[in-house]
């Protein structure tokens, strides 16, 4: 493919024209899209359009069609094997409102960052419409909205129990997770001749039968009408999920939902490096397609590079490990290699790839010497890195210093978040002066969230004395470099057991520090995470403790304003927080002050 003369027929068809162009007499596959579509590999849709596409199938895409017309819908007519459906690469609900459940000026996942291009639950609309106009076509659902509300889960948008999205959307099948594998044995599937209820049995999926169908090694959960009643329930429906992510020891889940049963099968089985450096080195344009002109979202990422998936973190708050899994899934360094030609080809290149990295920038290469995906006892990192796991940073400063040295690229980036106490913990290794000396542009990404430690306790989060051991190297490190560089430290208000007097205590670490943070977020609790569950119950699943929650939105207000309490507009609520708790003394003239009067 000629790069600097792309053309239509370079992507997945958007209409029966561009069909022809391929040659395709008609569609196999039809995936419809929340998002534009923009054909890189950190879009979802455009993934598992290309990985369908190398398969062998004749793949179609309908982006973000207006929900009240079926034309849009109709586009290509029924697809030979099925729909795909998604809402996106976020929960369309996000994409639409902020935490505080304000309407969003912009969306950066469509064309011109447009609003209102997507509806409301995106997933369950997009297949509701299919339904209705063709009732007996098969429907495939996946993303990230689908793959989070597999079970009975809580919302936050309606403070309430929604039962699995399956039941909803009235779908034949749920892809959860990265789903490159599951979408391919659905397609082969139906391309054999089963129909769109016989689709059983496979890894990575759930469907919903009328009778508990035997499912092999399989374990029942507590109801969805059970768990609505009862929040004891709903953190032991969470407990069991949560012990079965296991794609190589964990069973089949079973959840009844009225007369009906929700059966998930155990995660697919992590790609393996060879089968990734497929997935990654297919003919991606790393553009939007021609009709839906500049989309917001695809600039930051266009030139980056994906080393890996996967986190072992176990953030409380974070849906990683119910989504991508905790396994870190390595491409080779070929692969990466391969892949920086193919940017440095680009017309549109000028010399920087933007990023290389994953969900934790420095997890590339790292894994448990047991070769286990979890342990039932104990995690990855806290409360102290475990003695099984492999943590060598020399992995991916092979790579770094590989892709630096091609005489086309002038600067390599690492803009994905670092753990810092994974780089604490691998004293030998010289990666954080190798970062700060060659792959930063003044600035580190790091997430320490807050500094009260019961608060990073109820997160996951390592205690803040490693975080401010690791700022002390992070200095001492450039200042042996001869620079001037910073960390842009990530703080998160309104989480499980966090309250005002925890966010007071952090302004004030604010102001000791003279900084002004901008990378600050009010607490999102996304369904099947940990932190979402104490959010609904009160209660930390895992260990029955109680714990606090704050739900108001004059506390979650509070709270966001007291992380940039020197802006005018947080002002008044800043003066309600010091009052209401007791700390008037940090309003007036002294230099300890937060702001100058109540």
């Amino acid at each position: 493919m000629r790069l600097d003369s792309i053309q239509t027929k370079d992507f997945l068809p958007m209409s029966p024209a561009e069909a022809k162009e391929k040659g395709w007499p008609e569609i196999d596959i039809v995936l419809i899209t929340g998002d534009a579509y923009v054909d890189h590999p950190s879009f979802g849709v455009a993934i598992i359009g290309r990985v369908l596409e190398n398969a062998g199938y004749r793949v179609g895409i309908i982006s973000q069609p207006r929900w009240t017309h079926n034309e849009d819908f109709q586009v290509f007519g029924p697809p030979r094997l099925f729909f795909g459906i998604t809402a996106g690469n976020l929960g369309s609900m996000l994409n639409l409102f902020t935490v505080a459940k304000k309407p969003r000026s912009e969306d950066a996942y469509s064309p011109n960052g447009w609003q209102g291009r997507r509806p409301k639950r995106a997933t369950i609309v997009y297949a509701t419409k299919v339904r209705e106009i063709y009732p007996d076509a098969p429907i495939v659902i996946g993303g990230i909205e689908a793959s989070l509300r597999r079970f009975a889960h809580y919302d936050y948008w309606d403070h309430r129990i929604r039962p699995s999205i399956l039941i909803e959307s009235h779908a034949d099948i749920l892809v959860y997770g990265m789903g490159e594998q599951p979408v391919c044995e659905i397609a082969a599937a139906l391309a054999s001749g089963k129909s769109r209820h016989q689709l059983d049995h496979i890894h990575g999926t759930a469907v919903v039968r009328d009778k508990p169908q035997p499912v092999g090694e399989h374990k029942v959960l507590p109801s969805c009408e059970v768990v609505t009643r009862d929040t004891s329930d709903f953190c032991l429906a969470f407990r069991m999920i949560h012990e079965e992510q296991d794609p190589e020891n964990g069973c089949a889940l079973v959840q009844q939902h009225g007369n009906k049963h929700v059966v998930v099968h155990p995660p697919a089985l992590p790609p393996t490096e060879e089968k990734l450096d497929d997935i990654y080195g297919l003919p991606f344009t790393r553009r939007a397609h021609p009709s839906m002109g500049k989309v917001p979202a695809l600039q930051p990422v266009r030139f980056s590079i994906t080393s890996h998936r996967g986190c072992f973190g176990d953030c409380a708050f974070c849906a990683l490990a119910a989504h991508q899994g905790r396994t870190i899934q390595n491409r080779s360094m070929g692969s990466i290699v391969e892949e920086a030609q193919t940017i440095v080809r680009h017309p549109d290149f000028k010399g920087a790839i933007s990023d290389v990295g994953g969900p934790t920038a420095n997890m590339y290469g790292m894994r448990c010497r047991l070769g286990r995906y979890r342990c039932p006892d104990r995690q990855c990192l806290l409360p102290k890195p475990c003695e099984n796991l492999d943590i060598n940073h020399e992995n991916i400063l092979d790579v770094l210093r590989v892709l630096r040295n091609m005489p086309e690229i002038n600067k390599v980036f690492v803009s994905s978040g670092i753990r810092y106490d994974l780089v604490l913990a691998d004293e030998s290794s010289k990666y954080l002066e190798e970062v700060c000396q060659h792959h930063i542009s003044g600035l580190m990404k790091v997430a320490p969230e807050h500094i009260a430690d019961h608060v990073l306790d109820a997160m996951n989060k390592p205690r803040f004395e490693v975080y401010q051991r690791f700022c002390d190297r992070f200095k001492a490190v450039n200042k042996k470099l001869g620079k001037e560089q910073y960390l842009v430290s990530y703080w998160l208000s309104g989480h499980p057991g966090c309250d005002v007097p925890d966010m007071i205590a952090l302004a004030e670490y604010f102001r000791d520090t003279k900084t002004h943070p901008e990378q600050v977020q009010d607490f999102y609790p996304a369904p099947m995470t940990l932190a979402a569950c104490m959010f609904y119950t009160g209660k930390n699943p895992l260990t029955g403790d109680e714990v606090f929650v704050p739900r108001s939105v004059r506390e979650k207000a509070m709270q966001r304003a007291l992380m940039q309490y020197w802006m005018p507009e947080n002002r008044a609520r800043v003066a309600t927080a010091l009052t209401k708790y007791g700390r008037r003394d940090l309003a007036g003239n002294k230099p300890n002050c937060l702001i100058r009067h109540l």
